[in-house]
C-alpha cells in the first residue's frame, strides 16, 4: 500500500522558488502551442487548452518522470485531424479516451521496457526532426493574415519589429545564465519583452491575435456518440495509433530527460499516467496529448528536477485560462516565438554532426532517414517505426555474416564442428555451406557451445541438415546447447528429430528458491 500511496518522493531536495517560476515559464509556452495544436486537429482552442491542463497536471502527480511535461502534442493533432473534420469533436473525445485505456493496458503490461529497443542512431534522429518540426513551426510567427484572411509573410516595418523582439528574446536566453541562474532566462526574456512592448506601446502580434484563450473549469463531459460497435471500429484504428505515437513519444521524451538530469525514470509508470492522463482529457473536453518535449526542456534547463514544476505550470494554465486571459492574451508572440527558437536549438544534437564520420555508415543513414521523416511526415511513431526495423535487418545482416565453424577429427574417428556465432534466419545460408556431408565420417557432432539457436528459421535448418545426413546413413549429434535452445527443440519436435548429446550437470550456486 506504502509504494501506491508514496507519490511523492519527500526525501528528495526541491527548490520551490525555482520549481515554480519554470512551471510559470512554461505555463507561458504552453498556451500558442496548445492552441495552434487545436487549430490543426480542426478543434476550438479551448479543447487544446483543456488537454494540456489535464495532461500536465496528472502526468505531473503520477508520471514516471519528475520534471517532464505534458499536453497537447502535434503528433496526436495530426492522427486525429481525418477523424476531427469527418465526425466532429465528440468523437474524438471517445477516441482519447479509448487510446487512454490502451496506454493503461501497455503499462500495466510492461510493454514501456520496449523503448530499450530503439538505438542510439534512431533517438538521434528522432530529436533532430523534432528540433526541426519546432524551428519550422515558429517561422508562421512572422506571417500575418492580408485582407482575404490568407497567411502570407511579413514586411516592413511589422516585420523589423517582430524580428527585433524574437531576437532580443534569444539573446536574454542566450546571456542571462552566463550572469546568474537564480532567475530562470525564459521567463526573464518574456517578462523584459512583455515590459518594452507595454512601455513603448508597440504595435506588434500578441497571443490574443491567435484566439481567445477565455474559459471557465474544463467541463465534464460524456462523449455523445452511439454506443455499438459500428462506433467501435470508426475510433479504435485512431486510438491505436493515438495510444502508439502517444507512448512512443514520452518515452523517448523520458530517455532524454533521463540523460540531462542523470536520473532514470520509469516507463511503465508513465504509460500508466499518460493514459489516466488521457482518459480524463477525454472526459473533460479535452484532445489528449503526450508529453512534450521542447517543454520538457524549457522545464529541465530552468533548473526544475521534481514534480512540484508540473503541476505548477498546469495550475497555472488553468488560472490563465479563467482569470488572466486579458493580461496573457496581450503578451508578444515574438517572445514566445524567441524561447521555442531556443528550445529547438536546444534539443538538436549538434554532437550527431560532429561525430558522423566516426559513426557507422549504416547509423548514419538510419539516423538520416528518421529526420527525414520526421520532418517531412511530423509522425514521430512512423519514423521511429522505420528507423528500429531498418537498425534490426542491419544488425541481422551484420550477424548473418559471423557464423564461423572449426572443424577438427578426434582419435575415435568422430568430426566436430564447433559453431561460433547465432544460428537464425539470417546466417542459415552460410550455416549450411560450413558442412561436408558427403564427405563426412559415419558420426558427426555439432557443439554449439559458443552458439545458440535463436529462431524457428534455425530449428528447420538443423532439420534439413539432419535429413541430408540421414539420406548417406551418417549420425547427427547436437552438443552443448543452451537451456532456451533445447526448449525450442522440445516445441519443434514434431518437425525435426535429432540427437542431443547430454550436458554434464555442473553442482553450481543459483538465485533460484
Amino acid at each position: 500500500m506504502k509504494k501506491v500511496l508514496n507519490l511523492f518522493d519527500f526525501s528528495q531536495k526541491v527548490n520551490y522558488k525555482t520549481e515554480i517560476l519554470a512551471g510559470l515559464t512554461v505555463a507561458l509556452a504552453l498556451i500558442p502551442e496548445a492552441v495552434a495544436f487545436a487549430m490543426i486537429a480542426k478543434l476550438s482552442p479551448l479543447t487544446g487548452l483543456y488537454a494540456a491542463f489535464m495532461m500536465g497536471l496528472i502526468t505531473a502527480i503520477l508520471g514516471g518522470r519528475p520534471g517532464m511535461i505534458s499536453g497537447a502534442t502535434g503528433a496526436v493533432a495530426v492522427v486525429i485531424v481525418g477523424l476531427s473534420v469527418s465526425h466532429g469533436p465528440e468523437y474524438i473525445f471517445a477516441t482519447v479516451v479509448l487510446a487512454g485505456i490502451l496506454q493503461i493496458l501497455a503499462g500495466v503490461f510492461r510493454l514501456g521496457k520496449l523503448i530499450r529497443l530503439v538505438p542510439q542512431s534512431v533517438i538521434f534522429g528522432f530529436v533532430n526532426g523534432l528540433a526541426v518540426i519546432i524551428f519550422t513551426s515558429q517561422l508562421n510567427q512572422f506571417k500575418a493574415p492580408n485582407a482575404a484572411g490568407e497567411l502570407e509573410w511579413m514586411t516592413g516595418t511589422p516585420m523589423f519589429i517582430f524580428l527585433g523582439l524574437v531576437l532580443i528574446t534569444m539573446l536574454i536566453i542566450w546571456g542571462l545564465p552566463k550572469l546568474t541562474k537564480v532567475f530562470p532566462a525564459s521567463l526573464a526574456a518574456i517578462l523584459t519583452v512583455f515590459a518594452v512592448v507595454m512601455f513603448f506601446g508597440i504595435d506588434t502580434k500578441n497571443v490574443g491575435d491567435m484566439a481567445s484563450i477565455s474559459g471557465g473549469f474544463p467541463p465534464f463531459h460524456i462523449p455523445e456518440i452511439p454506443v455499438s460497435f459500428e462506433t467501435l471500429q470508426i475510433i479504435f484504428p485512431y486510438a491505436l495509433i493515438m495510444a502508439g505515437v502517444g507512448l512512443i513519444e514520452s518515452l523517448l521524451t523520458l530517455n532524454i530527460v533521463d540523460e540531462i538530469t542523470e536520473s532514470r525514470g520509469r516507463g511503465n509508470k508513465e504509460c500508466v499516467a499518460q493514459g489516466t492522463a488521457n482518459i480524463f482529457s477525454g472526459f473533460f473536453s479535452g484532445m489528449g496529448g503526450c508529453a512534450m518535449l521542447g517543454q520538457s526542456l524549457i522545464n529541465v534547463s530552468s533548473g526544475a528536477r521534481a514534480r512540484l514544476s508540473g503541476i505548477t505550470a498546469a495550475v497555472m494554465l488553468l488560472v490563465f485560462i479563467m482569470f488572466g486571459a486579458d493580461l496573457i492574451e496581450k503578451v508578444p508572440m515574438a517572445a514566445l516565438t524567441g524561447v521555442m527558437i531556443m528550445v529547438a536549438a536546444g534539443t538538436f544534437e549538434w554532437a550527431s554532426l560532429k561525430t558522423i564520420n566516426k559513426m557507422p555508415k549504416s547509423d548514419v543513414i538510419v539516423m538520416v532517414l528518421v529526420t527525414a521523416v520526421t520532418i517531412v511526415l511530423h509522425n514521430l511513431a512512423l519514423a521511429v517505426l522505420i528507423g528500429v526495423i531498418i537498425s534490426a535487418l542491419v544488425f541481422a545482416w551484420d550477424n548473418a555474416k559471423r557464423i564461423r565453424a572449426r572443424k577438427h577429427i578426434d582419435e575415435n574417428g568422430v568430426k566436430y564442428y564447433e559453431i561460433y556465432g547465432p544460428l537464425f534466419f539470417g546466417s542459415i545460408s552460410a550455416f549450411n555451406s560450413k558442412f561436408d556431408v558427403q564427405n563426412d565420417p559415419e558420426e558427426v557432432v555439432i557443439d554449439f557451445s559458443e552458439s545458440r539457436v535463436v529462431d524457428m528459421s534455425g530449428i528447420e535448418a538443423l532439420n534439413k541438415l539432419t535429413e541430408r545426413y540421414q539420406k548417406y546413413g551418417k549420425k547427427l549429434h547436437l552438443k552443448h546447447l543452451s537451456k532456451d535452445c533445447r526448449q525450442l527443440l522440445d516445441n519443434a519436435e514434431q518437425i525435426i528429430e535429432v540427437n542431443i548429446l547430454e550436458d554434464p550437470t555442473y553442482k553450481v550456486a543459483t538465485d533460484r528458491l
